[in-house]
């Protein structure tokens, strides 16, 4: 899957631009996670998030670990 050069700091600013902050973001991710399991895994691989970088991700939007 391409993503046309998109990466996770413009992602992450386009977040901020909206105005969400640190807890949204986290909410967000938690829902993403809870909801669509591996659609989340598949939406931070195309942001080119290294494996190791998702699987910490998951884990703190899981509850499984303090970031």
């Amino acid at each position: 899957m391409s993503n046309n050069g998109i990466n996770k700091d413009q992602w992450v600013a386009l977040f901020e631009e909206i105005g969400l902050g640190e807890s949204a973001m986290k909410k967000w991710h938690e829902l993403f996670e809870a909801r669509h399991p591996q659609g989340h895994a598949s939406f931070l691989s195309w942001l080119g998030i290294s494996e190791e970088e998702i699987s910490q991700i998951r884990d703190w939007s899981s509850g499984n670990q303090a970031r």
